[in-house]
């Protein structure tokens, strides 16, 4: 339902008063010059035929009056829900954009970014760590120790 036809309603809601006036005007004539009793009737019927129609008009304006108002509710909600969305792609955006940004403030601390480096120095240190054992194994090997009982015994100290 449209403002326009609600407009469009309200309008003729004043068009039928001004008849209504009109009429009333009219009665006040009639009464003054003597007319005919039915007629009057006539007119009185017309009015309240009139005034029904408005009367059963109400309900539907109000329905779509209603109808308007939970439809815009609905749409405040996908609009929060888009604003919510928008707001963690951003975040989203700065974080991922943050170390290659060359305009970023390098001197503040950022806590994410510290834990990342954090993460990348222990890989780090864990990479130098496997290349050193690594190394020691193919050294006892290559000095003809068994390397698989080696390694049962260090494996079965860690357990115990």
């Amino acid at each position: 339902m449209s403002f326009k036809y609600l407009k469009d309603k309200f309008k003729r809601s004043k068009e039928k008063q001004e008849d209504v006036e009109e009429v009333v005007i009219d009665v006040e004539e009639v009464s003054q010059e003597g007319e005919d009793k039915s007629e009057l009737e006539e007119k009185l019927n017309s009015i309240m035929s009139r005034i029904s129609e408005i009367e059963n008009d109400i309900p539907r304006i109000k329905m779509g009056i209603d109808t308007l108002k939970s439809q815009i509710q609905e749409i405040r909600g996908e609009i929060d829900s888009l604003n919510k969305t928008i707001k963690d792609v951003m975040m989203l955006y700065e974080v991922v954009s943050e170390e290659i940004n060359p305009f970023r403030d390098t001197s503040r601390n950022n806590p994410i970014l510290s834990e990342i480096q954090d993460i990348k120095k222990a890989i780090e240190d864990l990479k130098a760590e496997i290349a050193q054992i690594k190394a020691d194994l193919r050294l006892l090997s290559s000095h003809g120790m068994d390397v698989e009982s080696v390694i049962y015994e260090v494996l079965s100290e860690g357990f115990e």
